[in-house]
């Protein structure tokens, strides 16, 4: 441990930081979370399900996580699964399974919450089919993984989803299972034109995985707060980003939970006096997966552009899908949006590295808008569709910035940029990650510095 880190440690006991992504995902929130967890004791994820991908890279070797806390990767940190998110047990089981052959111990360490939603396979057998319905339409598809995530947040909201704790009842859970696989069936069979989902199949694979999963149930709301009360240092930890939030975000190409910071109350079972410093994580540039509006999209397909760069040298491939990543500038306008919705305290700006050699960039701090100037990202899909980003010109630079730990010894172009982040959005940077290494990270100010 650092004596920065060291100090921080003594000085900010009790102190509880969420990190949340304020663009569309993928920003690296998994390293930072991965590098804060020196000074947590425990890593909280309160919401999404299995279609977040987080990757680590620790002294060379890279780890991806999609439903356990990336803290797993620190020996003695506790994991903790919230309320918040929608649990698939099987990729559970097979993350854990990943993790054990790799020495990683698990199971001692991770807690799971008794009231998360599970993922059945109808879920799954519905999110893809409604895809394809669409795709056949010719209507624009959600761009969804595919994993159920979304029609297990629909069952939840109307109050029929089967939770953990009905893994502890197997009748009851059997009784439940019958009447969703009517309703669902009946929508694959009649309305999307898919087939059925077999009841013994669903049950008899529940009750296996609950053997492995029990053990690990538990009350995370009073477990944390319990925590709290001790003196113990909690991270939140936020799947997806701000702009895929389903109230929030660019809807209707969202996802199905709520991503911003206040969520970590609620989706883990806290109060939200409990929550002392919010990190938004971003990325220097802009990416995106799926469909849905993207202001300052460039042409990241065609060798020899801006674009380009970005995709080949950050290795813009999603952790959970593999589905590249449309790219783009930095866009100011939509963080000042992520700023407003999760009331950052700082930021952490990821993937410097990646536009080292770039002759010139531009930075979008504001859009054009039915013939108006806005410097704000508009509220849902259509408006934004239509904006036309107002960019700043700012110089690039040709000296590496990879690995770099001192803010100082950026080149001036890349410290000039990062500066102009900060005045357009008027967020401080408090972080700047400049490779995916847990080390290769300059520390401004520490979030468990109070």
């Amino acid at each position: 441990m650092s004596n920065t880190q060291g100090q921080a440690v003594a000085a900010t006991k009790g102190r509880n930081v969420v990190v949340v992504g304020t663009q569309w995902g993928d920003e690296g929130k998994g390293k930072l979370v991965d590098w804060l967890t020196e000074t947590a004791t425990g890593v909280v994820r309160f919401q999404g399900g299995h279609n977040a991908g987080h990757t680590l890279v620790i002294n060379g070797v890279k780890t991806a996580l999609h439903l356990i806390p990336s803290g797993i990767m620190r020996p003695g940190v506790k994991c903790y699964i919230g309320n918040g998110v929608v649990l698939s047990a099987p990729k559970l089981l097979e993350e854990i399974a990943g993790l054990e052959k790799a020495g990683v111990e698990v199971r001692s360490r991770l807690r799971i919450s008794e009231a998360c939603p599970l993922i059945l396979p109808y879920h799954a057998a519905i999110d893809i089919a409604r895809e394809a319905a669409k795709e056949k339409a010719g209507t624009a598809k959600i761009g969804t993984t595919g994993r159920g995530i979304g029609p297990a947040y629909e069952d939840k909201i109307a109050r029929r989803a089967l939770r953990v704790q009905d893994l502890k009842h197997p009748e009851r859970f059997a009784n439940k299972l019958r009447e969703n696989l009517e309703l669902h069936n009946r929508v694959l069979t009649d309305i999307l034109h898919a087939p059925a989902v077999d009841f013994d199949t669903v049950y008899n694979e529940a009750m296996v995985y609950a053997k492995e999963i029990l053990p690990m149930v538990a009350d995370v709301s009073r477990e944390l707060n319990e925590a709290h009360a001790a003196g113990a240092n909690l991270l939140f930890e936020g799947a997806q980003g701000t702009l895929l939030d389903v109230d929030h975000g660019t809807y209707p190409f969202v996802t199905s939970s709520n991503c911003v910071a206040g969520n970590a109350s609620a989706g883990a079972g806290v109060g939200p006096g409990m929550l002392h410093y919010i990190l938004g994580i971003t990325k220097a540039y802009c990416t995106r997966v799926g469909g849905g509006p993207f202001p300052t999209e460039l042409d990241w397909e065609t060798e020899g552009t801006p674009g380009y760069h970005m995709a080949t040298i950050g290795a813009e491939k999603g952790t959970t899908t593999g589905r590249a990543r449309r790219c783009g500038w930095f866009d100011a306008a939509l963080l000042k949006r992520s700023a407003q919705v999760n009331g950052l305290t700082g930021l952490c700006i990821t993937k410097l590295d990646v536009l080292d050699g770039l002759t010139e960039l531009l930075l979008c701090i504001g859009y054009e808008l039915d013939g108006e100037t806005i410097d704000i990202l508009p509220m849902g899909a259509d408006e934004i569709a239509r904006c036309t980003p107002i960019y700043e010109t700012i110089p690039g630079w040709s000296d590496t910035t990879v690995g770099v730990t001192d803010y100082h010894q950026l080149p001036k172009a890349a410290q000039h940029y990062l500066n102009r982040i900060a005045e357009t959005t008027g967020v401080p940077i408090h972080m700047v990650s400049t490779s995916p290494d847990r080390d290769h990270t300059i520390l401004l100010t520490h979030p468990y510095i109070a």
